[in-house]
């Protein structure tokens, strides 16, 4: 699901959570301390935590539509660049693309409604095949987001009926600190 991940200004952020309570930021370090500990786990939306928006996070994200259209509510979860289905719904291996919990009947029947497009390629066939396609199909997508953000994300969904935000929230637990700044003892995460 998450893949070729990339963190920046990590390290620099610990650093600048320490700025508030000092007099001389060029004495602070990226040693993560009791409080920058306190700072990251702090209640979300106290601002105490802001230091966490500098821990920017990319990764490519695979996920069916049925959860795409609910990531899109999160206004700092940015795409950069993303599969299209209106681009290549036509080209994609359709046998491969959908989750498990997509009715075997509906990857048939998308198979038949391509190959029909192939077949005779207008524009209504093509619609046909665009607003026909299950949800349970997997598309992936470069995203941007920090920290901060994916706090956010966690405690909304780490209990959500869709197996694929339990996945996504366990693995925002595998971030360097990011157990400590969910206050996760090991046994919660596994």
């Amino acid at each position: 699901m998450v893949s070729n991940i990339q963190i920046y200004g990590l390290n620099e952020s610990i650093k600048a959570s320490k700025y508030p309570m000092s007099t001389d930021t060029y004495q602070c370090t990226d040693e993560i301390t009791d409080r920058t500990i306190s700072l990251g786990s702090a209640e979300r939306g106290s601002g105490h935590d802001n230091f966490l928006n500098g821990c920017i996070v990319q990764f490519d994200l695979t996920a069916t539509n049925k959860f795409w259209v609910e990531a899109e509510r999160y206004h700092f979860l940015d795409f950069v660049s993303s599969q299209s289905t209106m681009h290549r719904i036509a080209k994609f291996n359709i046998d491969n693309s959908y989750i498990k919990y997509t009715d075997e009947f509906m990857i048939n029947r998308m198979n038949e409604l391509i190959e029909n497009y192939k077949n005779d390629p207008t524009p209504e066939n093509y619609l046909i095949v665009l607003y026909s396609n299950p949800s349970g199909f997997r598309l992936t997508a470069r995203m941007t987001t920090n920290y901060r953000q994916l706090k956010t994300i966690y405690y909304q969904r780490k209990d959500h009926r869709l197996p694929e935000w339990r996945e996504f929230c366990e693995w925002t637990t595998t971030l360097p600190y990011m157990k400590d700044f969910l206050k996760l003892k090991e046994k919660e995460v596994n």
